[in-house]
């Protein structure tokens, strides 16, 4: 109970309080007089008050009692309490000192000069106990671990025959067990290995290599023997040698085939490595190898890889017998009976060049020459191997091989070749390109330069390549077009034996095709000279053909640009860009349809990244993807087709050169009043005398020396072709300006006689220029203005019979009969011929 309410009950009671509650009372039972006056209601109110007086008063005095003895139980329990809060006040302050104390009994003195705690001294004990634990646990596992290695060296070197491995086995399941136990350790740099799982590893492999060492050992004082490592006649050996030699050579077998069902790493390095007694063979073979060409005897020269080439490729030949044979005869009986025993071998004398390569080819790097000498022995030992016989297959190390080849496409399951040591290194394979591309420009550069490369080749210089075609033997090229398909053909031979078709792309784009680009783009150069030579601001080029091998003046200054491009000289000079275009065109055709080619172009068309490349080079056409429809194209497609620009260029030059000179000549005879005379010869059966006139000779001089030039130089075919060209302009030229050209009625009898007199004479200039070849091939470029001469140079009936029938109303097939029947030809429209005949002065129509 609250203070505040003990407090209450005992205060005395409110007499004022009491009356007003009596006074209440009564107002509420007596509300008038006449209720008062009735005195037994009143009186009985009255002592019913007294009653309750009463009762209240000895309430009070009951209440009054049991407060006094509960107040006095209340003092007597205070003071109780009061003394016992005061003993445990003081028994606290006494366990507080006593804990004070304690707590600086048990403080750290680490940084005083105190001594160490007990506390600190039970933790230090507790903690160097548990590192005392851990270390005899750490050592009974390494004292266990190298027992047991010891153990399995032991038994292979006591044991007479194949030694039992159960050490070795233990071993590895001690470790195996180690792994199992032990839990992955983490740190910032990732997941690590704990030291003591390395150790047991580092033991158990150098174990196993222990004991394929003393084996090997044993193999090889048993292969001394029988006279290895020089040529060994297995047949004329001791008995016991061979069968120590066989026994010691399978116990090696069967120890890396228990490696492989040990564990797989042992596994997998024996499938990298080798077979067990072939490495152990190939050893003395080795050392021989350091001493001659890793030392300092005369023998390791950088300049000379042919040497050790030479050397590996004789140790795999001398052993070819033996491994085919004996060696061979012993796997047949093993595990490993699929394995070719001298590809075995031969596959790992590799590693012998491979590392004098990796420490050679740096130093080569600032040396082109020796660098690419270097790659070329390394294709060319490759070449002899397969010609041999050597592939991957067959070998522990095939499946190996063909996983990392990068030309897998075309190269899977086949042997890439040791030059994939350096040509692999991107480094090494760029200062190779980088070297030949030099080379290669400076051998052009000195094709292009030399004082007689513009001149024509000797024949006895010609092609002896049997794949030559007709035209290139007749063909009499510059001597700078022969070079440059020689320069070219050399460089095919120095990439063609790369193995990886990546390296092929990149050698003929960045080697072989600029030298094809620039000779294409210095016979445009020189036509473009020639062209600006010829024009009417005429200046001297230097470098076009025009001035090269023609003049002491390289740069053509001092000469007569006139004569330079006129005459048979000027032809000359066309003649030349004419063959060199044509030559290397028609090379260029023969070498898209060679099988390199051919293989290399459907490579470059099938993989996405050599398509890339071939994209990105203009002298290469489109490739196509390898889903759509193969095409047709070559490899030199474009160039072909650049070169064919040339030829066509370089025709229609000299067609033009040709024929308007000979038309710039004929403007003084057509211009003169002394025509060509034909006197009528009085004697039957001969020919009427023709006085040709001076005028003409000069034209028909010039045109005969220019075809006999030709004749003399190109080709039958490509002869033929500009005859005809420059003959057809001439036909067409003498027949406007001589008779079209004349009008109506211009000419008579005797001017037509003599007009087809001179065309007869063209013809047979031409005829006897190009060697008295057939008539008929020598008139077709001139029948249509030998037709209109034999018109205009009819007389009497032939002559109305002529106009008749082409100004009459005759139908077109008998008036061709009778143009056959009079003048022998019918190449004219019946238009042009009637427009010669209304030339005559005696035609009436």
């Amino acid at each position: 109970m609250a203070s505040v309410q003990i407090q209450a009950l005992l205060e005395r009671p409110d007499i004022h309080q009491s009356e007003k509650r009596a006074l209440a009372l009564l107002d509420s039972q007596f509300k008038s007089l006449s209720d008062l006056e009735e005195q037994v209601a009143f009186a009985e109110t009255v002592e019913q008050a007294a009653r309750n007086v009463e009762e209240l008063k000895l309430k009070l005095s009951q209440s009054q009692d049991d407060v006094d003895t509960l107040i006095a139980q209340s003092s007597a329990s205070v003071k109780d309490q009061l003394e016992t809060a005061q003993e445990l006040s003081l028994l606290r302050h006494s366990l507080a000192d006593e804990l004070l104390s304690l707590s600086q009994s048990l403080v750290s003195s680490v940084g005083s000069e105190g001594e160490p705690t007990l506390l600190e001294d039970l933790e230090t004990s507790h903690r160097q106990l548990k590192a005392l634990e851990s270390v005899n646990g750490y050592v009974k596992v390494i004292e266990h671990a190298l027992h047991l290695s010891d153990s399995a060296v032991k038994h292979v070197e006591t044991s007479r025959s194949f030694p039992s491995t159960g050490e070795y086995e233990a071993l590895q399941k001690l470790v195996a067990s180690a792994h199992a136990t032990c839990a992955p350790v983490e740190d910032v740099a990732g997941p690590q290995k704990l030291h003591i799982l390395v150790f047991l590893e580092t033991v158990r492999d150098q174990t196993w290599l222990d004991m394929k060492r003393i084996l090997s050992s044993a193999l090889l004082s048993a292969a001394e023997k029988l006279n290895w490592p020089m040529p060994v006649d297995y047949a004329s050996s001791a008995p016991n040698d061979r069968a120590e030699f066989e026994a010691t050579f399978s116990n090696l077998l069967k120890l890396q085939t228990i490696g492989k069902r040990i564990n797989g790493l042992t596994n997998e390095a024996s499938d990298k490595t080798g077979l067990y007694p072939l490495q152990a063979l190939v050893q003395p073979i080795s050392l021989r190898f350091k001493y001659h060409f890793e030392g300092t005897r005369q023998t390791n020269r950088l300049d000379k890889p042919e040497w050790y080439f030479t050397h590996i490729l004789n140790v795999s030949h001398q052993h070819h017998i033996f491994m085919e044979t004996t060696v061979q005869s012993l796997l047949a009986n093993s595990d490993y009976n699929t394995i070719n025993a001298w590809r075995e071998f031969t596959a790992l004398l590799f590693a012998l060049p491979e590392r004098k390569l990796k420490r050679t080819v740096p130093l080569l790097l600032p040396h082109p020459p020796v660098l690419a000498h270097t790659i070329y022995q390394a294709l060319a030992f490759d070449s002899t191997l397969r010609d041999e016989g050597f592939d991957v297959s067959g070998t522990s190390a095939g499946k190996h091989s063909a996983s990392t080849t990068t030309d897998t496409k075309d190269k899977k399951g086949e042997w890439i070749g040791i030059s994939e040591v350096i040509l692999g290194r991107k480094e090494w394979f760029d200062a190779w390109l980088e070297g030949e591309r030099k080379f290669a420009m400076q051998q052009y550069m000195d094709i292009i330069t030399a004082p007689d490369a513009w001149l024509i080749a000797d024949d006895d210089g010609g092609d002896d390549d049997n794949s030559s075609t007709t035209v290139q033997h007749e063909l009499r090229p510059t001597n700078s077009a022969r070079r440059v398909k020689a320069l070219v053909e050399q460089i095919t031979d120095r990439y063609s034996p790369l193995p990886q078709f990546t390296h092929r792309t990149r050698f003929l784009i960045t080697v072989q095709l600029p030298v094809l680009e620039s000779f294409q783009a210095r016979i445009s150069s020189s036509l473009d000279a020639f062209e600006t030579l010829s024009s009417a601001f005429m200046r001297a080029v230097p470098g076009g053909l025009g001035s090269v091998g023609n003049s002491n003046d390289s740069s053509g200054r001092g000469r007569d640009t006139n004569g330079l491009t006129s005459g048979v000289e000027g032809v000359q000079r066309l003649y030349k860009a004419l063959v060199s275009a044509k030559y290397m065109g028609v090379a260029l055709e023969a070498w898209g349809e060679d099988l390199f080619f051919l293989e290399l172009w459907a490579e470059i068309n099938h993989r996405a990244s050599l398509r890339s490349h071939a994209q990105a080079t203009a002298s290469l056409p489109n490739p196509s993807h390898r889903d759509a429809q193969p095409s047709e194209d070559t490899i030199f497609e474009e160039l072909v087709t650049q070169y064919a620009t040339l030829v066509t260029r370089a025709e229609d030059m000299i067609v033009h050169c040709v024929s308007g000179e000979v038309e710039t000549d004929l403007k003084p005879h057509f211009s003169s009043n002394s025509p060509t005379h034909v006197t009528p010869s009085l004697k039957q059966g001969h020919d009427d005398d023709i006085m040709v006139s001076p005028t003409l000779l000069g034209p028909l001089s010039l045109l005969s020396s220019h075809l006999s030039f030709l004749r003399s130089t190109l080709p039958q075919t490509l002869m033929l072709t500009l005859y005809r060209r420059i003959a057809a302009r001439l036909s067409a030229h003498i027949l406007q300006r001589q008779i079209f050209y004349r009008g109506h009625g211009r000419i008579s009898v005797d001017e037509g006689r003599a007009i087809l007199a001179e065309c007869e004479l063209w013809v047979e200039t031409c005829r006897i220029a190009l060697a008295r070849d057939e008539r008929a091939r020598v008139e077709g470029p001139w029948r249509q203005l030998l037709q209109a001469s034999r018109l205009v140079g009819a007389e009497g009936a032939l002559f109305r019979k002529a106009m008749d029938a082409t100004l009459g109303i005759t139908g077109d097939q008998e008036w061709e009969e009778v143009m056959l029947e009079t003048v022998g030809l019918a190449h004219l429209s019946r238009e042009e011929a009637s427009q010669i005949l209304r030339t005559r002065t005696d035609c009436e129509r």
